[in-house]
């Protein structure tokens, strides 16, 4: 099994001064990298998997900021229909990216693995197919170029809770709040099954899981992104110096809800930087 848990130690004490120039530097290079992929015809896909609320969407919109956008698509797939849940794999080759792009999936077909089988929106022979097939399928896509990178956002049950229950007296969120989640959060235990599983089969060393702690979004952003300019090449690549320790001491603050909390100690910043928009 090859789950790789990806911990940039230098973001432990990560502040809004040091977030912002290291967004910078990290989306500069990764421009760089889509150069690279339509100069020479690369083919990227970027899977993002997690529960509800890990921060999927958030990293895939800092990801797709300042990337070229005839050159990225964004993937996020509805409920299937009928035929799509019986030819599962053609549904997600639609999808994949064409000579010079990069896709990134909110959620990807390993949706069959996670919430499918746990919401019971599959049948057993289903779940069981995909779980045998997918490994094959995934090698010939990889033989014929694309490369994969697989994401799994994770966070722990009280911070779900907790994002939940902002999203729900959210003025701005509420309505990603769906019914899928409110049934979601009863079944930990059973998609925490789904999910080790997943691991067991499908983390290999040519395809591995790639897993990022999101109890703190920002970190969780910085730290994905990070992997992502670390492991794949690309001309003109700039390996960057880690963030110095102590730069925005006491220059602490965040917004939520487009509420500006200024002039917070360190402590009361790492309590409200989860929640930061």
């Amino acid at each position: 099994m090859s789950v790789i848990e990806y911990k940039f130690e230098q973001y432990k004490s990560l502040g809004p001064i040091i977030y912002r120039k290291e967004k910078y530097n990290l989306q500069v290079e990764l421009l760089k990298l889509q150069e690279d992929v339509i100069k020479n015809k690369r083919r990227i896909a970027l899977c993002f998997e997690g529960r509800d609320t890990a921060g999927k969407s958030s990293t895939i919109n800092f990801f797709s900021e300042h990337l070229r956008p005839s050159n990225f698509r964004y993937v996020h797939l509805g409920i299937p229909t009928a035929k799509e849940k019986k030819e599962w794999f053609q549904r997600w080759e639609k999808e994949l990216p064409d000579e010079g792009k990069l896709v990134l999936f909110d959620r990807s077909w390993y949706t069959r693995a996670l919430t499918e089988p746990t919401l019971g929106y599959c049948t057993k022979p289903q779940y069981e197919d995909f779980m045998n097939n997918v490994n094959k399928w995934e090698d010939k896509l990889i033989k014929n170029g694309l490369e994969v990178v697989k994401f799994y956002f994770s966070i722990d049950k009280d911070q779900q809770k907790r994002r939940l229950s902002a999203r729900k007296h959210s003025k701005l969120k509420y309505w990603k709040l769906s019914d899928s989640d409110k049934r979601m959060v009863n079944k930990w235990d059973v998609f925490t099954l789904y999910k080790n599983q997943m691991f067991d089969v499908t983390a290999r060393a040519n395809s591995p899981w790639i897993v990022i702690n999101a109890n703190n979004k920002m970190i969780a952003r910085l730290s994905a992104l990070r992997y992502i300019l670390n492991t794949l090449d690309y001309e003109r690549k700039k390996i960057l110096e880690p963030p110095k320790w102590g730069e925005d001491i006491g220059q602490y603050s965040c917004y939520i809800e487009g509420v500006l909390f200024e002039n917070l100690t360190y402590e009361q910043y790492k309590i409200l930087a989860p929640f930061s928009d």
